[in-house]
This record gives C-alpha cells, structure tokens and sequence, in this order.
C-alpha cells in the first residue's frame, strides 16, 4: 500500500540544536515551510536553515543557511495589517477527521 509522506518543518537558528521557537513573533508554517517573523530584532540577526522532516521515514533534509541582517537605514514605516492565508480552493475530508487551516498577520 501506498503511505504518503508525512513532512514537518523546522528552523535551525545559527547552529543545530537551537531551533526557532515559536511565540507571538515568531511562526512556522506547516503548510508552506516558511518562516514568518514580526518586528524583527537584534537577537534575530543570524543564520536560518531549514530542516524538513518526513515523519514516516524519519529522514531529514537541511536546506542552505540564509542569513537574516538588519538594514542600517533604520527606516521603519507604519504598515496596514497584512494577513497571510495559503487555503485551497476546497478542502476535502471525511467526517470525523482533524482537518488544519492556517491563518498568519501581520502589523
């Protein structure tokens, strides 16, 4: 029978094992892989990689380190609240099972 893969993502924060953790600034969506993080801060500034891992197999895959700077123009404008969704147009379930939408904003 065919098991479909079953993928989580993370992010490794400079060096394994200190992985983003998640608060009222920071989020990692399980749909997309990205990494959204709000009011970004000094102690934001490093490298970022990606970590997917397949949950049926257990095998993880690393991306490339990205590096997060700060700008130094200091220019920080008041933006309108921006909400970020990524639904399908529908989304197929069975009754009774556990069905997750993801909803993030931002400002």
């Amino acid at each position: 029978s065919l098991v479909l893969a079953e993928l989580t993502y993370a992010w490794i924060f400079n060096e394994y094992p200190t992985f983003v953790q998640q608060d009222s600034r920071r989020f990692v969506s399980q749909e997309t892989g990205n990494l959204y993080i709000a009011k970004v801060e000094s102690s934001d500034v490093g490298n970022y990689t990606c970590v997917v891992t397949n949950t049926v197999t257990n095998s993880r895959v690393l991306g490339p380190p990205t590096p997060l700077v700060l700008r130094n123009d200091g220019v920080m404008g008041e933006y309108e609240p921006k909400i970020e969704v990524q639904f399908p147009e529908t989304v197929p379930s069975a009754k009774g099972t556990t069905v997750k939408l993801e909803c993030f904003a931002l400002g």
